[in-house]
């Protein structure tokens, strides 16, 4: 991403991670971000940032660990903007905001955010998904 930002300077961190997703191409969990397209797109994203934390942490890769919270921190402000944003729809404004309170969450303590998401799902359906079995 570096050598990319370099090439393509000036461009936008955002554009060009947008630039990126729209290759097809299998990115880095850090590289992609995360997707906020529906529940199991976040869940995705963030399990998979979640596991490149951990091993950032036992690596002692401090700057990667860094950059896989800042991730998170950048699509949970993604998401809290969405979900203030006055034109959005009020369905779409408690669909960000949960999406935002999943990262809040995996923020406080990333290792617990899979056994949550697991009690969170059974718990009742997502807004916008289909209900779970059980």
């Amino acid at each position: 991403m570096r050598e990319l930002r370099e090439r393509l300077a000036p461009i936008s961190s955002a554009y060009l991670q947008k630039l990126v997703r729209s290759s097809g191409l299998p990115l880095d969990a850090v590289v992609e971000g995360v997707r906020q397209d529906s529940f199991e797109e976040l869940e995705r994203t963030l399990t998979g940032i979640g596991e490149e934390y951990a091993k950032a942490l036992e690596s002692g890769d401090a700057a990667r660990a860094a950059r896989c919270r800042q991730a998170v921190i950048t699509g949970k402000e993604h998401a809290r903007l969405a979900a203030r944003w006055r034109a959005t729809p009020p369905e779409t404004r408690a669909l960000k905001q949960e999406m935002a309170d999943w990262m809040l969450l995996w923020l406080e303590n990333p290792a617990i955010f899979p056994t949550w998401l697991s009690l969170r799902k059974k718990r009742e359906p997502l807004a916008g998904s289909p209900p779970s079995p059980g």
